[in-house]
């Protein structure tokens, strides 16, 4: 038997220890922190010279896939070397999980078309989804107009505005792209649109989309949100969320929603810095804060968008930032990074990020972020090489970052 003026000096000492690694260790005292391993691959690439794969994002359907997986499809475009100037639609498809891939395939139905003036239609900035109430993919992103020499044209009310595209994964039809009606269209929503911008699915089946918009040629961007309806065809407007501005540098652009334990999340570009705000019910939101770190530093993501990943047992932002040995990249846009967020205090905790594509000279940050199953998250962006770097033998990748989950996520459809 121990004595007992001993045992009480071991008890001290083990209180010492333990108190000394408490005080070293990094504290999330409200968040209990969610590890996840990262696995890079490439799904296709291309090294002609004159174009680069831009914007590839996906979306998963339930038990579409061999032996009862989800089948994934990206849907991707060309960048034609010119700024924001981007071909019609592509798509790839997998029913293994990554290991084979179909495509990429241009979809006719979602190919340019010609305007009244003689004018370039086009839709970019899309991001796909899954609507389990349909059993419909929805892709959803700007139409604009194009000049012959692929100049994006704001010469008129809706030159840009929300376009989508219905896609039955079972039958492999697609329709074309259709437009939204607004309210104020011509006006308030003088041009607008969800570029970029993730969006969510309620359990009634209706769609919580977030744009931006702004009401004349020489204005600035607010965002708002739109609740819509869809009956497996149309996606009607049928109520609208308050209006957040921010009067500099273009103001607020390219939001993406998220909702996590009963709270819906919003993540905002701006030129300078990124930007984060809360709402209950998802249409009305609280004054933006800019993104910050948990030590109370910047976060120093700016003029690039930021995505959300959600999990049953944490939130999780993705973005790109300065401050990591990057300046040789445009705006900082590599590496991707991704880290938990405190979902209360809305900042970023840092000893949580982790680095989902390396910094390899080329650019990153027009990147799609989507559940895939109760095992992983996908994360999938393209490498930006432009101007002169752009030429015959230079590889471009379109890359996945899997995210491998320590836990099962209990959100992802079955």
């Amino acid at each position: 038997m121990m004595d007992v003026s001993k045992k009480g000096k071991l008890s001290l000492f083990l209180c010492s220890v333990l108190a000394c690694n408490l005080w070293t260790l990094p504290v999330f005292a409200d968040v209990s922190v969610l590890p996840f391993d990262v696995k890079l691959e490439t799904v296709t690439s291309y090294d002609g010279g004159d174009w680069i794969w831009f914007h590839p994002r996906a979306a998963a359907v339930p038990g579409d896939g061999n032996d009862g997986m989800p089948s994934v499809g990206i849907t991707l475009q060309r960048h034609l070397n010119a700024s924001d100037y981007y071909s019609g639609m592509y798509v790839m498809l997998t029913e293994d999980l990554g290991k084979t891939w179909k495509g990429p395939r241009e979809v006719p139905e979602l190919a340019w078309r010609e305007g009244d003036s003689g004018e370039t239609i086009a839709v970019c900035d899309a991001t796909p989804g899954w609507h389990p109430q349909s059993r419909k993919i929805i892709v959803l992103g700007l139409q604009l107009r194009y000049s012959k020499t692929g100049e994006q044209l704001e010469d008129k009310p809706r030159s840009l505005q929300t376009a989508y595209a219905v896609h039955d994964p079972f039958t492999r039809a697609w329709s074309g792209w259709r437009t939204v009606e607004l309210t104020d269209n011509d006006t308030k929503f003088y041009i607008s649109g969800p570029g970029c911008s993730q969006w969510i699915v309620q359990d009634d089946g209706n769609i919580l989309l977030p744009i931006y918009y702004k009401s004349s040629p020489n204005g600035v961007y607010s965002v708002t949100v739109l609740k819509c309806s869809f009956d497996g065809d149309t996606l009607r407007v049928i109520e609208y969320g308050n209006d957040m501005h921010l009067n500099v540098e273009r103001g607020l652009c390219e939001p993406s929603i998220a909702l996590y334990n009963g709270t819906y999340y919003l993540t905002i570009r701006n030129d300078v810095k990124g930007y984060v705000t809360t709402s209950k019910d998802g249409m009305h939101y609280e004054p933006i804060k800019d993104w910050t770190f948990d030590d109370g530093a910047e976060l120093g993501s700016y003029n690039t968008q930021q995505h959300w990943l959600t999990h049953s047992d944490g939130l999780f932002l993705i973005y790109t930032r300065r401050g990591a040995n990057n300046d040789n990249v445009f705006r900082n846009r590599a590496p991707l990074f991704m880290a938990q967020v405190d979902p209360e205090k809305l900042v970023v905790m840092r000893e949580t990020e982790k680095i989902l594509m390396p910094n390899t000279g080329a650019t990153f940050g027009n990147f799609g972020a989507t559940t895939v199953n109760q095992n992983e998250s996908w994360v999938t962006d393209a490498e930006g090489v432009f101007g002169d770097a752009l030429k015959p033998g230079v590889t471009a990748r379109v890359l996945l970052a899997r995210i491998v989950w320590s836990k099962p996520n209990l959100l992802a459809a079955k």
